[in-house]
């Protein structure tokens, strides 16, 4: 059995926009003084929530925004890890029940509404399953129907009682367990950004594991160039994005799997079924002002497969765009970022 873990998900990204951001801050020889403060990027790198993560801001106050940050990103690691006994949601998956904080209690409940919305393509309560086939642990296996039989059966997100007034939160069914990590990194990088703000940085950009989230512009004004990987080719990507003000988060069968017996078994796993997602896509991923969104869409759109993706789109064309890769290598982009996507092998348009 050969298993393969990507961990360097964002590097490529990261790099495009690094080549990006050496090209478009030249400022002819006049950066002096103030300006060229402006312009001086500094950087934190960072591993948590099980990920490599990269943190840019421009800026007199650049410096302490990005440690504030960091700080931000580990404290809700340490609220919502399924990998920290002593987080709120290893608490609750032990003991059926528990207090939380607030931002426990809005991922929960924006995951509830998730469910509800995407028809429970988007399900918290999978966790049961994921450790099933080891993807938890990297101990990978094939589980019997039986076994997965039994396991859906106390998979229902709708089960999750939370109590905001007391702030508990109690798993109504005996087995559940619930997992935060499909939504708690678009989360987080919300969170840093509302740092950055108060810090009164006015430039950044941070990819957390991949979970890209710009704010405003580059300093000289233009937008971010954002990669968008090829699931075929961990080397190349299939376009850029330019963005302002906006996430870009991408969810593929491709950054996490195992093989035996000469078939590939990804991490994404459709609710529904137990088993890892056979739709006919190889990657989404979602455009959106709001990060969390986007971190549940993208997971939500690549279970759901092209033709009811599109059709949720056309449902939310005010909250999201998606550019969708197939297996074929087929690219479907949204008319609402298509005239901010390049693409050299060229895509299809999906229009309202």
């Amino acid at each position: 059995m050969q298993k393969y873990v990507k961990r360097a998900a964002a590097v490529f990204v990261i790099g495009c926009m690094v080549t990006g951001l050496a090209t478009g801050c030249s400022t002819n020889g006049k950066s002096k003084g103030s300006q060229a403060s402006l312009l001086k990027e500094q950087t934190r790198e960072v591993f948590a929530m099980d990920t490599y993560m990269t943190l840019k801001a421009y800026g007199k106050n650049a410096g302490k925004a990005l440690d504030a940050s960091v700080k931000e990103i580990e404290r809700i690691e340490n609220l919502v890890s399924t990998g920290k006994k002593t987080s709120e949601i290893a608490r609750i998956n032990q003991n059926g029940s528990g207090k939380v904080s607030e931002d426990t209690m809005k991922l929960i409940l924006r995951s509830r509404e998730l469910y509800e919305d995407t028809d429970g393509a988007f399900d918290i309560t999978v966790y049961p399953v994921m450790e099933a086939w080891g993807f938890t642990t990297e101990k990978y296996r094939i589980p019997g129907k039986t076994e997965l039989q039994k396991l859906l059966a106390n998979m229902d997100a709708d089960k999750i009682i939370c109590d905001e007034k007391k702030g508990t939160v109690k798993l109504d069914q005996k087995g559940m367990k619930i997992d935060l990590g499909g939504i708690a990194k678009g989360y987080t990088s919300g969170r840093v950004m509302e740092i950055m703000k108060k810090y009164g940085v006015k430039n950044a950009v941070i990819s957390l594991g991949g979970n890209v989230q710009t704010l405003n512009s580059k300093p000289d004004g233009s937008a971010w160039q954002i990669a968008v990987e090829d699931p075929q080719d961990k080397s190349s990507y299939i376009g850029v994005l330019s963005l302002r003000n906006q996430a870009a988060i991408t969810s593929g069968g491709y950054e996490r799997y195992f093989e035996k017996n000469g078939k590939k078994y990804h991490h994404i796993i459709d609710p529904k079924t137990g088993y890892p997602s056979e739709n006919g896509l190889s990657s989404v991923t979602i455009v959106s002002k709001d990060g969390t969104l986007a971190d549940g869409l993208s997971t939500s759109l690549f279970i759901m497969g092209r033709k009811k993706a599109t059709t949720y789109w056309k449902k939310h064309t005010q909250a999201f765009d998606t550019v969708m890769v197939e297996d074929d290598g087929t690219i479907w982009v949204t008319e609402g970022i298509a005239d901010v996507f390049s693409g050299d092998s060229g895509f299809k348009v999906i229009h309202k």
